[in-house]
């Protein structure tokens, strides 16, 4: 049942934490459709902004205790959202959160793991996501996402977050990953990219590995679309090697790159061990050997989080609520 007070303070809380500008950015589907396509068209007349420095000084701890209020009310009442394996994410110190990606256009894990990281160790902990620039291209949209801790995805952006002894999120497959085929909705797939590897061994952080299911059964991804971006020139407009064909509400079937109402997919974000290589230094950040072979060993160790997720797992309905799992 929906607390009523707690809504009213919530909305109280928004009015005065955001503009009139963000908050129709956010509330209204064609405001934000439309801003979104305006990126590749201005890619396409080379009006795209060169981007800035990173930022992790204006993140807005009120701002994001906002945001992860409603994402914990959507996680439970919606997705039914269980979180596990907490208890391997470091309280202090940088690491690198390293994830599957799923959901499109909205991939929401991201924001649960966020809020599941916030609920254990509070405001205190601090998480930068790294994020594609299209977020940075609008004024209105890139204010609210900086303030979000949401930075340009990029080695400086990381660095920058680690320096102050931050956890630093990233999804390496991209899009790749977030529009895999529903049949590949258990498949991790990171597209052979390998810099956050480089990242974490000349940085010499922990990796944190985190996997999700549910997100993916929020849309139906019905082709990837690899040989279209390739066609069109996907990358030079819209930096993606993928144009999507999806079915989603409310437009059924469609061009992915369309913000859609995501089915109530029962939701699962799992923490992995960390996973570091104290022998290899700085120097081997560059190394082919090895970082294939630690490739390998993140993608497997992910691999077997998945398969035990998924394993017995009904569309949208997923697995029998555990109650020590599911989310506060």
């Amino acid at each position: 049942m929906i607390d009523l007070a707690a809504a009213h303070d919530w909305v109280r809380r928004a009015k005065s934490l955001t503009s009139a500008d963000e908050r129709k950015l956010m509330t209204s589907f064609s405001t934000l459709g439309l801003t979104i396509l305006k990126y590749p068209l201005d890619r396409w007349q080379k009006r795209a902004e060169p981007g800035g420095p990173p930022r992790t000084d204006v993140r807005d701890p009120a701002l994001v205790a906002l945001a992860a209020d409603f994402v914990r009310a959507v996680g439970r009442h919606y997705f039914r959202l269980q979180i596990e394996g907490i208890e391997h994410m470091p309280g202090s110190g940088p690491v690198l959160l390293v994830g599957n990606h799923s959901g499109g256009l909205m991939p929401l894990e991201g924001l649960f793991t966020v809020q599941a990281i916030l609920d254990h160790f509070g405001a205190e902990r601090s998480v930068y996501g790294l994020v594609h620039e299209v977020l940075f291209h609008d004024p209105v949209m890139r204010g609210l996402v900086e303030r979000l801790g949401m930075l340009r995805a990029g080695h400086d952006s990381a660095h920058a977050a680690f320096a102050d002894g931050h956890a630093v999120l990233v999804y390496p497959g991209s899009d790749v990953d977030a529009f895999r085929p529903f049949t590949d909705r258990f498949k991790i797939e990171l597209g052979g990219r390998k810099g956050f590897l480089r990242l974490a061994l000349a940085s010499g952080v922990p990796i944190v590995p985190v996997v999700s299911t549910g997100t993916h059964e929020q849309l139906i991804v019905l082709s990837r679309g690899d040989w279209l971006s390739k066609k069109l020139d996907g990358y030079r407009y819209l930096r993606t090697a993928v144009l999507p064909l999806v079915f989603s509400l409310p437009w059924g079937l469609a061009p992915g790159f369309l913000p859609y109402l995501p089915l109530p997919a029962q939701t699962t974000v799992a923490f992995g061990a960390p996973m570091s290589w104290p022998l290899l230094g700085p120097e081997r950040a560059n190394d082919a050997e090895v970082l294939e072979r630690c490739y390998r060993e993140v993608e497997a160790a992910m691999q077997t989080m998945m398969n035990r997720l998924a394993q017995g797992r009904r569309f949208l309905l997923g697995k029998p609520i555990r109650s020590s799992n599911r989310a506060p």
